[in-house]
């Protein structure tokens, strides 16, 4: 079985392409039970992961738009 990558360590757009892989793969409904629950397990961090850089990502935004001029926003970095 290949070996899957950290879900932190994926790109917000590789674990959101992953992600809708695994809904399509679970709403056919021909897995086994196993199978089903180790897709959605897997899914649960991926959708972690996507919910972390998104929020990363609104707090840089806020930031950026913050008037003040001493605001200096951190690199973007997803992979915390």
């Amino acid at each position: 079985m290949k070996k899957l990558a950290d879900p932190a360590s994926l790109s917000f757009e590789q674990a959101l392409s992953e992600l809708e892989t695994l809904v399509e793969r679970l709403e056919q409904g021909e897995l086994t039970l196993e199978a089903a629950l180790a897709d959605f397990e897997r899914g649960i961090g991926l959708s972690r992961a996507c919910e972390q850089a998104l929020e990363s990502a609104e707090q840089r935004v806020r930031i950026l738009t913050e008037a003040r001029s001493d605001a200096n926003p951190d690199v973007f970095d997803t992979h915390d």
